[in-house]
């Protein structure tokens, strides 16, 4: 594995290949991830959801994710990680659409297909990247612009997939109007009942049509929804536990540490500790 450290010890970025880390167990990164499966397919498991993948493709996740790679023909791909202190995604939104569209939103599938010369430039790019960390001393403004380039073109291919005729056409409309209500109302309303409720549908129409669409019942979509606010009021501003755990409707700071750790496996400081606070929380000052 090759790896970047700042002056200070920390993890700026790494690529790993998959006979290093073949990501058939479950497997938690403080970093933001990428990979380039560049032979095999499989079904990529990222915290509820399970998404099917054919070779060329680029899987994305989110820090302390739960993730892994369930392999129906033998897979190659490398593994990117960049830290937030390195890359801040949200910072670079308006040069990089990538924050909401291959980070951060339980909505869309975290993976973006390519054709073959698109992932001969991909290769292009890591073996840029690669070749520049092998320098004796490699140039952090160097690495963040291949980055940088590479998270461009992946939000240009995914925003080129959901423009097609044929994604628009196997839009379901009452599913968008579910995400709308979830985005709207996922302080208050926990229950998939609530919502089918205000769709005008069965509980387990509900269900069926979420599970076919965004791949995850409504419920996994309503605890999701909660966490992700969770995560990014932990990540993007200084609010401290205790108030972070009352902007999301919880009776205290035991309980809604309680309900992050059950999902995440790790407990809101233990979460800050290791993505840390981004440049973004002290912008607005």
């Amino acid at each position: 594995m090759k790896e970047v450290y700042s002056t200070t010890g920390e993890y700026l970025l790494g690529l790993q290949d998959s006979s290093e880390n073949p990501l058939d167990t479950s497997t938690q990164f403080s970093e933001y991830t990428i990979i380039h499966v560049t032979a095999g397919s499989g079904i990529y498991h990222a915290d509820f959801g399970a998404f099917p993948f054919q070779a060329p493709a680029l899987l994305f996740s989110t820090p302390l994710q739960h993730i892994y790679i369930e392999p129906e023909a033998p897979l190659h791909f490398t593994l990117l990680r960049f830290h937030g202190d390195f890359y801040c995604i949200e910072y670079h939104r308006s040069e990089v659409a990538c924050n909401g569209l291959l980070f951060n939103n339980i909505y869309l599938q975290p993976v973006v297909p390519l054709t073959k010369e698109e992932t001969g430039n991909f290769k292009q790019l890591i073996g840029q990247l690669h070749k520049e960390i092998n320098d004796k001393t490699p140039s952090e403004i160097v690495l963040r612009s291949y980055l940088q380039l590479l998270l461009a073109k992946s939000s240009s291919i995914k925003t080129r997939q959901l423009a097609a005729p044929a994604a628009i056409a196997e839009k379901d409309e009452q599913m968008e109007q579910f995400r709308t209500l979830l985005d709207q109302h996922f302080l208050t309303l926990h229950k998939p009942n609530d919502y089918a409720k205000l769709l005008v549908m069965t509980p387990n129409n509900l269900t069926k049509r979420s599970v076919r669409y965004f791949k995850k019942t409504p419920s996994q979509l309503i605890q999701e929804r909660l966490i992700l606010e969770a995560k990014k009021k932990l990540h993007l501003t200084r609010q401290s536990i205790k108030g972070i755990a009352y902007a999301l409707n919880f009776q205290d700071e035991f309980y809604f540490s309680r309900v992050f750790k059950k999902l995440t496996k790790v407990s809101p400081q233990a979460f800050r500790d290791k993505t840390g606070i981004s440049i973004v929380a002290d912008l607005s000052k």
